[in-house]
Protein backbone atom coordinates (compact mmCIF):
# COMPACT_ATOMS: atom_id res chain seq x y z
CA UNK A 1 0.00 0.00 0.00
CA UNK A 2 1.17 3.77 -0.31
CA UNK A 3 0.49 6.30 2.35
CA UNK A 4 0.92 10.09 2.58
CA UNK A 5 2.28 9.92 6.06
CA UNK A 6 3.23 13.01 8.81
CA UNK A 7 6.37 11.98 10.63
CA UNK A 8 6.96 15.24 12.15
CA UNK A 9 4.66 18.31 13.14
CA UNK A 10 4.31 21.10 11.10
CA UNK A 11 5.90 19.14 7.86
CA UNK A 12 4.87 18.12 4.66
CA UNK A 13 3.30 14.59 4.56
CA UNK A 14 5.43 12.04 2.70
CA UNK A 15 3.99 9.67 -0.24
CA UNK A 16 5.58 6.45 1.41
CA UNK A 17 5.06 2.73 0.55
CA UNK A 18 4.18 0.20 3.31
CA UNK A 19 3.73 -3.20 3.77
CA UNK A 20 -0.08 -4.60 3.28
CA UNK A 21 -2.16 -4.63 6.79
CA UNK A 22 -4.23 -7.38 7.71
CA UNK A 23 -7.30 -6.60 9.82
CA UNK A 24 -7.63 -8.33 13.13
CA UNK A 25 -10.43 -9.18 15.03
CA UNK A 26 -13.77 -6.89 14.06
CA UNK A 27 -11.62 -4.92 11.84
CA UNK A 28 -11.74 -4.96 8.12
CA UNK A 29 -10.14 -3.53 5.51
CA UNK A 30 -10.89 -0.68 2.84
CA UNK A 31 -9.28 -0.59 -0.33
CA UNK A 32 -9.98 3.36 -0.38
CA UNK A 33 -11.73 5.14 -3.55
CA UNK A 34 -11.83 8.61 -2.43
CA UNK A 35 -10.47 10.74 0.99
CA UNK A 36 -12.24 14.23 1.87
CA UNK A 37 -9.83 16.98 3.07
CA UNK A 38 -11.14 18.22 5.84
CA UNK A 39 -9.69 21.39 8.33
CA UNK A 40 -9.47 18.95 11.05
CA UNK A 41 -6.75 16.94 9.03
CA UNK A 42 -5.04 21.07 8.50
CA UNK A 43 -4.96 21.15 13.12
CA UNK A 44 -3.64 17.35 13.37
CA UNK A 45 -0.49 18.69 10.54
CA UNK A 46 -0.47 21.74 12.11
CA UNK A 47 0.37 20.22 15.40
CA UNK A 48 -2.92 22.26 17.16
CA UNK A 49 -4.52 19.21 18.23
CA UNK A 50 -2.59 17.62 20.77
CA UNK A 51 -0.98 13.75 21.23
CA UNK A 52 -1.29 12.69 17.79
CA UNK A 53 0.17 9.05 16.80
CA UNK A 54 2.74 9.82 15.09
CA UNK A 55 3.92 8.77 11.94
CA UNK A 56 0.22 9.23 11.23
CA UNK A 57 -1.32 8.76 7.62
CA UNK A 58 -3.93 11.61 8.17
CA UNK A 59 -7.44 11.41 6.59
CA UNK A 60 -11.26 10.84 8.12
CA UNK A 61 -13.09 11.15 5.45
CA UNK A 62 -13.14 7.93 3.82
CA UNK A 63 -15.33 6.08 1.12
CA UNK A 64 -13.79 2.56 0.07
CA UNK A 65 -14.98 -1.12 -0.40
CA UNK A 66 -14.26 -3.96 1.91
CA UNK A 67 -11.35 -6.29 0.68
CA UNK A 68 -10.77 -8.11 3.65
CA UNK A 69 -12.26 -9.03 6.37
CA UNK A 70 -11.00 -10.19 10.50
CA UNK A 71 -12.78 -12.75 12.95
CA UNK A 72 -16.20 -11.92 14.06
CA UNK A 73 -17.20 -9.27 11.96
CA UNK A 74 -21.13 -8.84 11.50
CA UNK A 75 -23.49 -7.25 9.43
CA UNK A 76 -21.25 -6.20 6.64
CA UNK A 77 -19.76 -7.96 3.20
CA UNK A 78 -17.02 -8.02 0.98
CA UNK A 79 -16.55 -5.77 -1.81
CA UNK A 80 -19.11 -3.77 0.03
CA UNK A 81 -19.02 0.19 -0.05
CA UNK A 82 -18.28 1.80 3.74
CA UNK A 83 -17.88 5.39 4.71
CA UNK A 84 -15.46 5.18 7.56
CA UNK A 85 -15.65 8.82 10.15
CA UNK A 86 -13.44 10.49 12.60
CA UNK A 87 -14.39 8.42 15.45
CA UNK A 88 -12.49 5.71 15.06
CA UNK A 89 -13.40 3.28 18.23
CA UNK A 90 -14.69 3.72 21.86
CA UNK A 91 -14.05 1.91 24.77
CA UNK A 92 -17.95 0.79 25.44
CA UNK A 93 -17.67 0.75 28.62
CA UNK A 94 -16.97 3.96 30.12
CA UNK A 95 -20.09 6.50 31.53
CA UNK A 96 -20.07 7.98 28.14
CA UNK A 97 -20.54 4.86 26.76
CA UNK A 98 -22.99 3.09 28.51
CA UNK A 99 -25.41 6.55 28.00
CA UNK A 100 -25.26 6.57 24.95
CA UNK A 101 -22.68 9.68 24.62
CA UNK A 102 -19.98 7.32 22.90
CA UNK A 103 -18.82 10.64 21.12
CA UNK A 104 -17.53 11.62 25.27
CA UNK A 105 -15.75 8.25 25.33
CA UNK A 106 -13.34 8.55 27.66
CA UNK A 107 -10.72 6.17 25.87
CA UNK A 108 -11.30 6.96 21.95
CA UNK A 109 -9.76 6.54 19.12
CA UNK A 110 -9.85 9.15 16.24
CA UNK A 111 -9.18 8.48 12.29
CA UNK A 112 -6.42 9.94 11.09
CA UNK A 113 -5.46 11.40 14.08
CA UNK A 114 -5.12 8.50 16.66
CA UNK A 115 -5.28 5.64 14.33
CA UNK A 116 -3.98 5.59 10.70
CA UNK A 117 -6.53 7.28 8.03
CA UNK A 118 -7.34 7.43 4.87
CA UNK A 119 -4.79 9.45 3.02
CA UNK A 120 -3.67 5.92 1.54
CA UNK A 121 -4.80 3.26 -0.75
CA UNK A 122 -5.93 1.24 2.27
CA UNK A 123 -7.44 1.47 5.49
CA UNK A 124 -7.84 -0.86 8.57
CA UNK A 125 -10.95 0.00 10.28
CA UNK A 126 -12.84 -0.99 13.16
CA UNK A 127 -15.67 -2.69 11.49
CA UNK A 128 -18.36 -1.31 13.98
CA UNK A 129 -17.43 2.23 12.85
CA UNK A 130 -17.90 1.87 9.55
CA UNK A 131 -20.88 3.25 7.84
CA UNK A 132 -22.33 1.17 4.61
CA UNK A 133 -23.01 3.70 1.73
CA UNK A 134 -25.10 1.23 -0.44
CA UNK A 135 -24.20 2.25 -4.58
CA UNK A 136 -25.86 5.70 -5.12
CA UNK A 137 -23.94 8.47 -5.69
CA UNK A 138 -20.11 9.35 -6.46
CA UNK A 139 -17.55 8.29 -4.35
CA UNK A 140 -15.84 11.43 -4.24
CA UNK A 141 -19.06 13.22 -3.64
CA UNK A 142 -19.94 11.39 -0.83
CA UNK A 143 -16.80 11.68 0.77
CA UNK A 144 -17.06 14.77 2.55
CA UNK A 145 -20.33 13.64 4.19
CA UNK A 146 -18.33 11.79 6.55
CA UNK A 147 -16.99 14.48 8.67
CA UNK A 148 -18.20 18.01 7.01
CA UNK A 149 -21.85 16.37 6.79
CA UNK A 150 -21.80 14.55 10.37
CA UNK A 151 -20.38 17.47 12.59
CA UNK A 152 -22.50 19.63 10.23
CA UNK A 153 -25.47 17.61 11.26
CA UNK A 154 -24.63 16.98 14.89
CA UNK A 155 -24.23 20.74 14.92
CA UNK A 156 -27.53 21.49 13.19
CA UNK A 157 -29.25 19.39 15.95
CA UNK A 158 -27.92 20.87 18.74
CA UNK A 159 -28.62 24.45 17.47
CA UNK A 160 -32.28 23.12 18.11
CA UNK A 161 -35.51 24.00 15.30
CA UNK A 162 -34.76 27.89 14.86
CA UNK A 163 -36.09 29.04 11.53
CA UNK A 164 -33.31 31.69 11.07
CA UNK A 165 -29.95 30.23 11.02
CA UNK A 166 -26.39 31.54 10.87
CA UNK A 167 -23.63 29.97 9.27
CA UNK A 168 -20.18 31.33 9.97
CA UNK A 169 -17.35 29.88 8.06
CA UNK A 170 -18.62 28.99 4.87
CA UNK A 171 -16.74 25.72 3.67
CA UNK A 172 -17.03 21.99 3.87
CA UNK A 173 -19.25 21.65 6.48
CA UNK A 174 -21.62 24.42 6.01
CA UNK A 175 -22.51 24.11 2.05
CA UNK A 176 -23.45 20.71 3.15
CA UNK A 177 -25.65 21.85 6.36
CA UNK A 178 -27.17 24.44 4.13
CA UNK A 179 -28.85 22.43 2.34
CA UNK A 180 -30.19 20.37 4.60
CA UNK A 181 -31.59 23.41 6.84
CA UNK A 182 -33.51 24.85 3.30
CA UNK A 183 -34.64 21.44 3.04
CA UNK A 184 -35.91 21.42 6.58
CA UNK A 185 -37.67 24.87 5.82
CA UNK A 186 -35.27 27.06 7.08
CA UNK A 187 -33.63 30.70 6.56
CA UNK A 188 -29.67 30.13 5.78
CA UNK A 189 -27.55 33.14 6.40
CA UNK A 190 -24.04 32.91 5.51
CA UNK A 191 -21.05 34.63 7.14
CA UNK A 192 -17.64 34.56 5.51
CA UNK A 193 -14.37 36.07 5.74
CA UNK A 194 -14.80 40.36 5.37
CA UNK A 195 -14.56 40.81 1.25
CA UNK A 196 -15.11 36.93 0.25
CA UNK A 197 -17.55 37.87 -2.42
CA UNK A 198 -17.03 34.70 -4.23
CA UNK A 199 -18.09 32.41 -1.25
CA UNK A 200 -21.00 34.78 -0.50
CA UNK A 201 -22.14 34.17 -3.82
CA UNK A 202 -21.73 30.49 -3.59
CA UNK A 203 -23.72 30.53 -0.26
CA UNK A 204 -26.56 32.75 -1.93
CA UNK A 205 -26.51 30.07 -4.87
CA UNK A 206 -26.87 27.43 -2.46
CA UNK A 207 -30.28 29.36 -1.25
CA UNK A 208 -28.81 31.94 1.34
CA UNK A 209 -31.16 34.11 1.99
CA UNK A 210 -28.27 36.85 2.60
CA UNK A 211 -24.37 36.44 2.58
CA UNK A 212 -22.10 38.75 3.70
CA UNK A 213 -18.65 39.33 6.44
CA UNK A 214 -17.89 37.71 9.46
CA UNK A 215 -18.13 41.41 10.50
CA UNK A 216 -20.99 42.12 9.48
CA UNK A 217 -24.62 41.82 10.85
CA UNK A 218 -27.50 40.24 9.78
CA UNK A 219 -30.23 42.21 8.55
CA UNK A 220 -32.63 40.44 10.73
CA UNK A 221 -31.57 38.97 14.28
CA UNK A 222 -30.97 34.98 14.15
CA UNK A 223 -32.52 32.06 16.08
CA UNK A 224 -29.22 30.28 15.73
CA UNK A 225 -25.92 30.12 14.79
CA UNK A 226 -23.52 27.37 13.90
CA UNK A 227 -19.66 28.89 13.90
CA UNK A 228 -17.69 26.68 11.56
CA UNK A 229 -14.35 28.78 11.21
CA UNK A 230 -11.67 28.44 13.73
CA UNK A 231 -12.03 31.41 15.23
CA UNK A 232 -12.56 32.58 18.19
CA UNK A 233 -13.57 36.16 17.34
CA UNK A 234 -16.50 35.20 15.70
CA UNK A 235 -17.62 33.72 19.46
CA UNK A 236 -19.09 37.45 20.41
CA UNK A 237 -20.43 37.89 17.12
CA UNK A 238 -22.49 35.19 16.92
CA UNK A 239 -23.31 36.26 20.62
CA UNK A 240 -24.08 39.58 18.77
CA UNK A 241 -26.19 38.17 15.89
CA UNK A 242 -28.76 35.54 18.04
CA UNK A 243 -32.11 36.95 19.77
CA UNK A 244 -32.92 36.62 22.73
CA UNK A 245 -33.01 32.61 23.72
CA UNK A 246 -30.89 32.21 21.03
CA UNK A 247 -27.80 29.63 20.09
CA UNK A 248 -24.82 29.73 19.44
CA UNK A 249 -22.88 26.10 18.24
CA UNK A 250 -19.03 26.07 18.30
CA UNK A 251 -18.33 23.19 15.61
CA UNK A 252 -15.17 22.88 15.51
CA UNK A 253 -12.44 20.77 17.25
CA UNK A 254 -9.95 23.61 17.56
CA UNK A 255 -10.49 27.49 18.06
CA UNK A 256 -8.51 29.98 18.38
CA UNK A 257 -8.88 31.84 21.50
CA UNK A 258 -12.42 33.21 22.67
CA UNK A 259 -11.46 36.97 23.53
CA UNK A 260 -13.48 38.67 26.45
CA UNK A 261 -16.99 39.83 25.92
CA UNK A 262 -19.55 41.90 28.09
CA UNK A 263 -22.29 39.44 29.75
CA UNK A 264 -24.68 41.85 27.97
CA UNK A 265 -24.29 39.56 25.01
CA UNK A 266 -24.95 36.49 27.00
CA UNK A 267 -27.67 37.25 28.84
CA UNK A 268 -31.42 36.76 28.29
CA UNK A 269 -31.40 33.11 28.26
CA UNK A 270 -28.40 33.11 25.50
CA UNK A 271 -26.76 29.81 25.02
CA UNK A 272 -23.29 28.95 23.62
CA UNK A 273 -22.35 25.39 23.47
CA UNK A 274 -20.20 23.37 21.62
CA UNK A 275 -20.06 20.28 19.95
CA UNK A 276 -17.64 16.89 20.11
CA UNK A 277 -17.03 14.56 17.75
CA UNK A 278 -20.34 12.49 16.21
CA UNK A 279 -22.05 9.06 17.74
CA UNK A 280 -22.87 6.28 15.17
CA UNK A 281 -26.46 6.79 15.50
CA UNK A 282 -25.54 10.55 14.18
CA UNK A 283 -23.64 8.85 11.05
CA UNK A 284 -27.13 6.39 10.72
CA UNK A 285 -29.47 9.62 11.15
CA UNK A 286 -27.81 11.75 8.47
CA UNK A 287 -26.78 9.16 5.85
CA UNK A 288 -30.32 7.93 5.74
CA UNK A 289 -31.79 11.61 5.44
CA UNK A 290 -29.10 12.76 3.09
CA UNK A 291 -30.32 11.32 -0.22
CA UNK A 292 -34.07 12.22 0.56
CA UNK A 293 -32.30 15.91 0.70
CA UNK A 294 -30.71 15.63 -2.42
CA UNK A 295 -27.47 16.97 -0.94
CA UNK A 296 -24.72 17.84 -3.94
CA UNK A 297 -21.49 18.32 -2.73
CA UNK A 298 -19.13 21.30 -4.54
CA UNK A 299 -16.28 18.77 -4.46
CA UNK A 300 -12.02 19.50 -5.95
CA UNK A 301 -10.47 16.74 -6.81
CA UNK A 302 -6.48 16.21 -6.00
CA UNK A 303 -4.21 12.89 -7.15
CA UNK A 304 -3.34 11.35 -3.52
CA UNK A 305 -0.19 12.04 -3.96
CA UNK A 306 -1.02 15.92 -3.82
CA UNK A 307 -2.37 16.12 -0.46
CA UNK A 308 -0.05 18.68 0.79
CA UNK A 309 -1.48 20.72 -2.03
CA UNK A 310 -4.77 20.28 -1.28
CA UNK A 311 -4.26 20.94 2.15
CA UNK A 312 -2.10 24.10 1.53
CA UNK A 313 -5.42 25.13 -0.96
CA UNK A 314 -7.74 24.37 2.14
CA UNK A 315 -5.66 26.62 4.63
CA UNK A 316 -5.66 29.53 1.64
CA UNK A 317 -9.42 28.76 1.06
CA UNK A 318 -8.96 28.26 -2.69
CA UNK A 319 -11.60 26.30 -3.70
CA UNK A 320 -15.62 26.59 -2.79
CA UNK A 321 -16.91 23.08 -0.87
CA UNK A 322 -14.69 20.68 -0.13
CA UNK A 323 -11.41 18.99 -1.49
CA UNK A 324 -11.20 14.97 -1.76
CA UNK A 325 -8.11 12.72 -2.53
CA UNK A 326 -8.45 10.20 -5.08
CA UNK A 327 -5.70 7.33 -5.27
Amino acid sequence: MHAMVLKKLRTPLEWTELPDREPGPGEIRIKITACGVCRTDLHVVDGELPHPKLPIIPGHEVVGRIDAMGAGVEGLQMGERVGIPWLGHTCGVCSYCVSQHENLCDHPLFTGYTRDGGFATALIADARFAFPLGETGDDVALAPLLCAGLIGWRSLVIAGEGKKLGLYGFGAAAHIIAQVAIWQGRQVFGFTQPGDVTTQAFARRLGAVWAGGSDESPPEPLDAAIIFAPVGSLVPAALRAVHKGGRVVCAGIHMSDIPSFPYEILWEERQLVSVANLTRQDGIDFLKLAPQVGIVTETTRYPLQKANEALADLRAGRFDGAAVLVP
